[in-house]
């Protein structure tokens, strides 16, 4: 990261006049507190690759090893906690009057760190559904639903397509955003990828946050490299003396 800091003061500016504020985040944030991707190189589990796994095919096929692997990873996470990204970004659904938040990630820190209403593009990873019926499993239940179908992880698998829902409330976010963030993705998986520039095209401030450049960096109104624990912090928290429930309580 640059010794020189930059000039945040029209960022600012235009911070405390927005009536919404939309943020969409990816795997980056969560890489910051320690959160294996399970891609690229090196990301092998046994003999096995993520894409071998994460398919509704090899689900069909062995479902044993498939929950095998989604339990080792629920492992990992019982001992990952939110950073200050994350931290931050609870914080901001208190500093702006409207705000959404959108995940690419699985993992649910946004909702350990405090974020009540998070738009999960691609699943939880804490919760398991019914393959048949989509009912969610309750805490005591078996792998298997009482419609007979086998419960599986709430999580995107590869061939298969996001939930409706959700990519149309983050087209929707984007699209009436005055403020929008782009945090730890690469911009490069869609359709949450075009999140960011369908809000720039509408006219938002638009902010990226990430380690290395992307083809989104050029045409955004202002781009920060590093790790989001270190920038949310201090593009959030000067907000708080505007934010309207900050008086007397401390929202971090």
């Amino acid at each position: 990261m640059e010794n020189t800091e930059p000039d945040l003061s029209h960022y600012f500016e235009v911070a405390r006049s927005v009536k919404h504020c939309a943020v969409l985040t990816g795997a980056g944030v969560s890489a910051e507190s320690g959160m294996p991707t399970f891609r690229g190189e090196g990301g092998l589990w046994k003999e096995f690759r993520s894409e071998e796994l994460a398919t509704p095919e090899a689900f069909a096929r062995n479902p044993e090893l498939v929950w095998e692997w989604y339990d080792y990873r629920r492992g990992i996470l019982e001992g990952i906690e939110p950073n200050e990204g994350h931290r931050a970004l609870a914080t901001a659904e208190k500093a702006f009057d409207n705000f959404t938040l959108i995940t690419q990630n699985v993992d649910g820190l946004h909702q350990s760190a405090g974020n009540s209403d998070v738009v999960e593009l691609h699943g939880n990873i804490r919760r398991d559904r019914c393959n048949i019926c989509d009912a969610y499993r309750s805490e005591g239940e078996g792998r298997h639903c009482r419609c007979g179908g086998p419960y599986r992880p709430d999580v995107v698998w590869f061939g298969e397509s996001l939930s409706q829902d959700s990519i149309a409330k983050g087209f929707e976010a984007a699209g009436s955003a005055d403020l929008f963030f782009s945090i730890g993705t690469s911009t490069q998986v869609y359709p949450a990828a075009q999140l960011p520039f369908i809000a720039k095209d509408a006219g938002a401030f638009v902010v990226e946050v990430n380690p290395e450049p992307t083809q989104l960096t050029s045409l955004v109104n202002l781009s920060l490299q590093g790790p989001s624990g270190y920038w949310m912090p201090r593009l959030i928290e000067p907000l708080l003396d505007t934010a309207p429930d900050a008086a007397g309580e401390d929202l971090i």
